[in-house]
């Protein structure tokens, strides 16, 4: 026996990161499904992916709802003063049902409304 160290082997390499789940890989498309009109983006790119297409329809139908609501709250801000507090309100509500549904998408999930999801899923 000699005093001489042997050298220790080498590590293995490092493996590969794992591959994300299949519904986090068009993570930025399912987040611009929920930002108003920018929600054509991943309709139109994302052509044969049918989570981002659901989730871009779903977007769409969700603004287009707000913009009417919205419009409707304007017009009757004008005469009724009372509404201007639900113009604010439903500003507010159209953020945390974005938020909400950003949110399910990423994690790979669907935030149905009633009502509205059933009215998407006829496109």
């Amino acid at each position: 026996m000699s005093n001489e160290s042997v050298p220790p082997p080498p590590a293995p390499p490092a493996p590969p990161p794992p591959l994300p789940p299949s519904g986090q890989r068009n993570t930025g498309m399912l987040v611009l499904s929920y930002i108003g009109l920018l929600a054509l983006i991943p309709l139109l790119v994302e052509k044969n992916d049918k989570e981002v297409q659901w989730h871009a329809k779903h977007g769409l139908v969700i603004t287009a709802l707000f913009f009417v609501v919205w419009f409707a709250i304007s017009i009757l801000g004008y005469m009724m003063p009372f509404f201007y507090l639900l113009h604010m309100l439903s500003w507010l509500a159209w953020l945390v049902i974005a938020i909400l549904c950003i949110t399910k998408a990423v994690n790979g999930q669907r935030f149905l409304i009633p009502g509205i999801s059933e009215f998407a899923d006829k496109f």
